[in-house]
C-alpha cells in the first residue's frame, strides 16, 4: 500500500503541532527579550497591552482551554492568575479590567515566564494522549498565540513612542534605494465568486462557511499607497478638506487634531521599532485608520476595494511571500512587496457574519462573533505578522479610527 495508515499520519500531525506549538511559544519569549520589567509593564493606550500581559494571556489561553478543561489532575500555576490574564471571555467570569492592565505591576516579567515555563511543561505532557477536541484548541491556541505577537509589536511601538528618548527596540537596516512603479490597476473577477475558508486548513470561525458572491466589474491597484503620494495627499489640503471624509472620520479629524500618519513628525522623521527614522518616500505608508484610508481613496478618484474583491484577486498568491515577522527584530513597512506583508490593507467591508455562520460552543466561541459590530475587515497580512500566519482568506479587523496596528491602503476602483 502507498497510503500511510492512520497512526503514522495521526503521529505525524501531533508531531507537526508540537513543533508549531513550541517554536511560537519560543518566539513570544524571544519577542520580549529585549524588554525590561518596566518596558513590560506599561500599557500607552486603552486599546494596547502591556507585553507581560501578552506573555502572561497567551499562557492563560492554553492553561485554560487546553490544560484546565482537558487533562486531569493539571495544577493551575496561581489560580489568581486567571482574573489578571482573562481577555473577554465573558463565561470564565470575572476579569481586571483592560484599561488596568498597565497598573499589574505583579507578577513581574520573570515571574510571568516562569508561569510559561510551567504551562509548556505541562502541555509536552499532555500532547501524545489530547483528545481530538483538544488538538484543535491547542491549534486555535498557536494561532492565538501568533495574533498576540503582532499586538506585542505594534504594542511596545506604542509604548516606546511616549518617551522623550525615542528608544529602540531593536535596531533595522537602513532603508535600500528602490524606485517606486507607477500605480496602475489589475482587473479583479467579475461575477459569481466564492469567498471564505473551504476546510481544508485551519482558519477562523469568522472566515465561514464558504459562499458566493456576486462581483461587478472593478480593479485593483498593483501596490499599496506610499509615504511620498500620503505626502502629496496632507500638502494638497487632505486633513483640511471636509468633503474627502466620512461625517464621522472628519468629526474624529477635529476632535482628535488629525494632521498625518500617527508615527509621523514634523521634520520628515517617522518613529519605529529601530527608533526616528526618515521616513521612507518609497515605502507602503502604515498607521491610518480607515478613516484616512477612505479620505485618501475619494481625494485620488478611487475607493477602497471591497472585501471580497480584495480575497478573489489574492485566492492564488502565496500569502508566505513578502516582508512578515521571522524573527525578533525591529520591523516596518518596507518598499516594493505583494498582496502579503508590510501593512495590512483596509477595505470597505463591515466585519459581519457570513451566511450561515454559528460561533464555536463554549467560551471560545465569544473568540470573533461577538466582535461583529462597529469594525471592518482588513486583508492580507503586515511586516509584524508571523510568517504562516495569514491567508487570503484571513479577516483581521478593527473599528474605524484605529491606527496603531500596521495598517495601510490599497485602492480599487470600478470599471
Amino acid at each position: 500500500m502507498n497510503a500511510l495508515s492512520p497512526v503514522p499520519r495521526q503521529a505525524a500531525a501531533a508531531t507537526a503541532l508540537a513543533s508549531r506549538l513550541f517554536a511560537t511559544r519560543q518566539l513570544t519569549l524571544d519577542l520580549a527579550a529585549p524588554l525590561s520589567d518596566a518596558d513590560a509593564t506599561i500599557q500607552p493606550i486603552p486599546d494596547a497591552s502591556p507585553g507581560k500581559w501578552h506573555l502572561a494571556h497567551t499562557t492563560w489561553f492554553f492553561e485554560t482551554f487546553v490544560l484546565r478543561d482537558h487533562v486531569a489532575n493539571y495544577r493551575p500555576f496561581d489560580e489568581r492568575w486567571a482574573f489578571l490574564f482573562n481577555s473577554y471571555y465573558e463565561a470564565e467570569g470575572p476579569r481586571h479590567a483592560r484599561t488596568r492592565r498597565g497598573m499589574i505591576s505583579r507578577p513581574s516579567l520573570d515571574q510571568v515566564r516562569s508561569y510559561r515555563a510551567h504551562v509548556d511543561e505541562a502541555l509536552e505532557r499532555a500532547l501524545p494522549n489530547l483528545s481530538q477536541a483538544a488538538v484543535d484548541l491547542v491549534e486555535l491556541g498557536v494561532n492565538h498565540e501568533q495574533q498576540h505577537q503582532e499586538l506585542f509589536l505594534t504594542d511596545i511601538l506604542a509604548t516606546f513612542v511616549e518617551n522623550p528618548l525615542a528608544p529602540e527596540y531593536a535596531d533595522a537596516p537602513a532603508p535600500a534605494c528602490f524606485a517606486i512603479e507607477p500605480q496602475s490597476f489589475h482587473s479583479g473577477r467579475e461575477g459569481i465568486v466564492e469567498i471564505g475558508a473551504d476546510g481544508s486548513s485551519f482558519a477562523f470561525d469568522s472566515e465561514t462557511p464558504r459562499h458566493r458572491v456576486l462581483l461587478s466589474s472593478h480593479a485593483l491597484g498593483s501596490r499599496r499607497v506610499t509615504n511620498k503620494e500620503w505626502r502629496e495627499f496632507i500638502d494638497d489640503g487632505g486633513y483640511r478638506t471636509p468633503s474627502l471624509w466620512l461625517s464621522e472620520g472628519w468629526d474624529w479629524v477635529l476632535r482628535e487634531e488629525i494632521q498625518r500618519p500617527l508615527y509621523w513628525r514634523h521634520h520628515g522623521a517617522e518613529f519605529t521599532l529601530a527608533g526616528l527614522r526618515e521616513i521612507d518616500a518609497t515605502a507602503p505608508v502604515a498607521h491610518i485608520s480607515y478613516f484616512e484610508a477612505d479620505a485618501y481613496a475619494r481625494w485620488a478618484g478611487a475607493r477602497l476595494p471591497t472585501e471580497a474583491e480584495w480575497e478573489s484577486f489574492a485566492a492564488s498568491a502565496d500569502p508566505n511571500i513578502g516582508n512578515q515577522l521571522d524573527n525578533a527584530c525591529a520591523v516596518m513597512p518596507r518598499p516594493g512587496g505583494g498582496l502579503f506583508g508590510d501593512v495590512w490593507e483596509w477595505t470597505q467591508s463591515a466585519f459581519a457574519s457570513y451566511p450561515g455562520f454559528a460561533p464555536a460552543a463554549g467560551a471560545v466561541g465569544e473568540y470573533n462573533g461577538k466582535f461583529m459590530c462597529g469594525q471592518f475587515v482588513l486583508k492580507g497580512a503586515s511586516c509584524a505578522t508571523p510568517r504562516g500566519h495569514s491567508r487570503a482568506t484571513y479577516r483581521n479587523f478593527f473599528p474605524p479610527s484605529a491606527r496603531w496596528q500596521f495598517t495601510g491602503v490599497r485602492l480599487a476602483r470600478d470599471t
